[in-house]
């Protein structure tokens, strides 16, 4: 059987861990050949080097419309095209309520999530044009479907790629150009600066109340990414693809369990 992504080249920003690092792993392990986009230039070119010739680093700030062509640019210097981009890169974390988020918070939460996403369909889609179609993935969040309390910030910045998503699947599908957006819930990921003891303690609290009683690994969402990314995906645009073992099936039970902690007492 022939892998998933023979002959494809993927562009994956916040490639150097977390999501973007089991997808890169996992695209290139299909026979894709990967930029690994990130900030992160210690990190990212070791991911590279353990991957191996399918795989070159790229240091990018998604904020950064000249580094965001650059990261591009590497993949048609290197392999002459690009057939998947996946925006992944994202900040998150505690903000509080409305009014103890920070103006900078706020800006940088929607410089990475919104603009960063933005800058990779502006600069990417004619390189996918050139190629003659292919997929572009977003990283966004079930937060955009359900509001958390305490992140209000990051919630509309999610909720704003989901719409983005929508508009420029329908703007490119006659172009064989899919766009979709995979929504994680609850990931064991370092994400938000947590340590490896919060990260424990999210899959001991998802063990407990998520329908199927584990918390969400890298590897979950690096699947979904990989089946958007193949052809087996060739009829899928402008979708929410949602991926968090049912936990937004009980809305009543989310809000609560993360309700109560920033409710007015």
């Amino acid at each position: 059987m022939p892998n998933r992504l023979d002959g494809k080249v993927a562009v994956i920003t916040g490639g150097a861990s977390g999501l973007g690092e089991a997808s890169a792993r996992l695209f290139a392990s299909e026979g894709a050949r990967v930029v690994i986009a990130d900030r992160d230039s210690s990190r990212g070119p070791m991911v590279a080097s353990e991957i191996g010739d399918a795989a070159r680093f790229v240091e990018t700030d998604v904020r950064s419309g000249e580094d965001v062509q650059g990261m591009f640019a590497v993949a048609d210097e290197t392999w002459g095209r690009v057939d998947v981009i996946y925006n992944n890169a994202g900040v998150g974390g505690p903000e509080g309520r409305v009014t103890e988020c920070s103006e900078e918070r706020y800006d940088l939460i929607s410089d990475v999530n919104i603009r960063g996403v933005w800058l990779g369909m502006k600069y990417g889609i004619p390189h996918l044009e050139r190629a003659g179609g292919g997929s572009i993935i977003v990283t966004a969040s079930i937060a955009a479907i359900t509001g958390v309390a305490g992140v209000s910030a990051y919630c509309a910045s999610k909720g704003a790629v989901v719409a983005m998503v929508q508009a420029a699947a329908g703007e490119w599908a006659s172009k064989n150009i899919r766009i979709n957006c995979i929504l994680p819930g609850n990931i064991a990921t370092g994400q938000g600066s947590r340590d490896e003891d919060q990260i424990e303690q999210s899959r001991e609290f998802m063990a407990q109340y998520n329908p199927v009683r584990r918390s969400g690994e890298a590897i979950d969402i690096a699947n979904a990414a990989l089946f958007l990314a193949s052809d087996a995906s060739s009829l899928i645009t402008g979708q929410k693809l949602v991926v968090d073992g049912g936990w937004t099936s009980l809305d009543d039970r989310y809000v609560q369990v993360m309700g109560p902690q920033y409710s007015q007492g």
